[in-house]
């Protein structure tokens, strides 16, 4: 949708919607989309000032609204998490996931668990080990 501003806009000038497909780098599907999806609302180039992208997303495709994000199971407290990793020492992502599993059996499994958990750190483990090897290059 980022293009479509500039679509509108040469498609207002009289451009094919070839030639606005090759100018745009969009495929010629997509220009027809918004062409038409244009004219069935009654929208025009010049647009309103006060319409930013979601404003002519949301005119333009309303089918296509933000979806509400839904989840299966809740989300867990990962600065919480990080925060009881960091003051006791032998805490382990183990423990705190079953400790979480037992009071929410339903919650997020093992894998997907230390996965989201590895995904969240602050510092990727390749700079902890390039940090290690410079310190011990010197």
């Amino acid at each position: 949708m980022r293009k479509l501003k500039e679509v509108l806009r040469l498609h207002s000038l009289g451009m094919s919607q070839h030639q606005i497909a090759r100018s745009c780098s969009v495929s010629q599907s997509t220009v027809h989309d918004y062409v038409s999806a244009a004219q069935s609302a009654g929208v025009k180039w010049p647009l309103p000032e006060e319409w930013d992208d979601r404003k002519i997303g949301e005119t333009l495709f309303p089918q296509r609204a933000a979806p509400e994000v839904w989840r299966k199971h809740s989300e867990p407290d990962w600065t919480g998490i990080h925060h009881e990793l960091k003051t006791h020492k032998n805490l382990t992502l183990q423990l705190i996931w079953q400790e979480k599993r037992e009071s929410n059996p339903e919650g997020y499994g093992y894998s997907r668990y230390v996965a989201a958990v590895f995904m969240l750190r602050t510092e990727p483990t390749c700079w902890i080990g390039a940090l290690l090897a410079a310190t011990v290059a010197t």
